[in-house]
């Protein structure tokens, strides 16, 4: 039995996409990127600086990485704080180490169980994006449309206080949204957010309020994504990231520049078996040649121009 034509018809159809979020285009097509001083790849580092609640809602679901176990799951939970108690130390001394500028995500409320790790990075002047209220604070179409713009603007109220900086990126908590999510980023005045990772380079994301960014921040080599979820070992985590900085590095040098964009959480790279990997990432990649670091604003500046 075959369909009826209206199963094969509505407003939208059309070459390339079916919405009008943003534009269709093969990567190769585009006009090329030219980074300062006629670098081929931009590295973006972005950390994630994480509070996972102890009673989590787990509303609409329970958000990775959070509590697992009955109540009170204190193994769980004291491991994420470890994170923002000892790994992000390791991994700032990493950074340092090979100069290496980067993006530090954190959610709102950490400025109040946090205030110590708060004032180093405001005394380091790192760009800080805003990551949410708490990882157990997921945006959500069940929310109503109220509810999530207080909570976006009780977010960056609070960081842009913490840090005495405008902030201008987002990340939602689990890469989650409700479909008012980009409207409400850019009617709160902010330039790009990092949900979106179905892309290899920035693009222009159309709202009702504006337009954003969409950074291409890759889940797929995000340090937990390859180590917890995949159960990879730290050594596969390595070689994954030294195969796509030389792949890259190759592609721009015949397509333009391209960014790497490497993910990384203090509770599982800063842990003492594990952080000389991630040394050993940003030493290979400060030895490629035409490399820069880049934090997530300069490489909107650089494309939106």
């Amino acid at each position: 039995m075959s369909l009826d034509n209206e199963h094969l018809e509505y407003p939208k159809k059309r070459y390339g996409m079916d919405h009008d979020r943003y534009e269709w285009s093969i990567l190769q097509e585009r006009p090329s990127i030219t980074w300062p001083s006629h670098k081929k790849l931009a590295i973006w580092i972005n950390v994630c600086l994480e509070f996972f609640p102890l009673n989590q809602s787990g509303t609409p679901f329970p958000p990775p990485g959070g509590m697992t176990m009955p109540y009170p799951d204190l193994r769980h939970f004291s491991l994420r704080d470890y994170g923002n108690r000892v790994g992000i130390y390791r991994i700032l001394k990493a950074l340092d180490a090979v100069n290496a500028k980067a993006t530090f995500s954190i959610n709102g409320q950490l400025t109040e169980r946090a205030p110590y790790l708060m004032d180093i990075l405001k005394e380091r002047g790192d760009e800080i994006i805003a990551y949410g209220w708490n990882m157990d604070s997921i945006h959500h179409s069940g929310m109503s449309l109220d509810e999530e713009k207080a909570l976006i603007e009780r977010t960056i109220d609070k960081l842009s206080k913490y840090s005495n900086k405008k902030i201008l990126g987002w990340l939602s908590p689990s890469r989650n949204e409700s479909k008012y999510t980009p409207e409400l980023l850019a009617s709160a005045g902010l330039s790009y957010f990092c949900d979106w990772v179905n892309d290899d380079m920035p693009y222009l994301f159309h709202t009702d309020n504006g337009e954003l960014w969409a950074m291409p921040l890759s889940n797929e080599l995000d340090d937990a994504f390859i180590m917890m979820n995949n159960l990879h070992s730290e050594q596969s985590y390595l070689d994954q990231i030294c195969d796509a900085a030389d792949f890259l590095l190759n592609e721009a040098q015949t397509e333009g520049g391209r960014i790497l964009a490497l993910n990384i959480h203090p509770w599982m790279s800063g842990q003492p078996h594990r952080i000389n990997k991630l040394e050993a990432v940003l030493h290979y990649i400060k030895t490629l040649p035409d490399v820069m670091f880049a934090n997530g604003t300069d490489i909107v500046n650089i494309v939106s121009n």
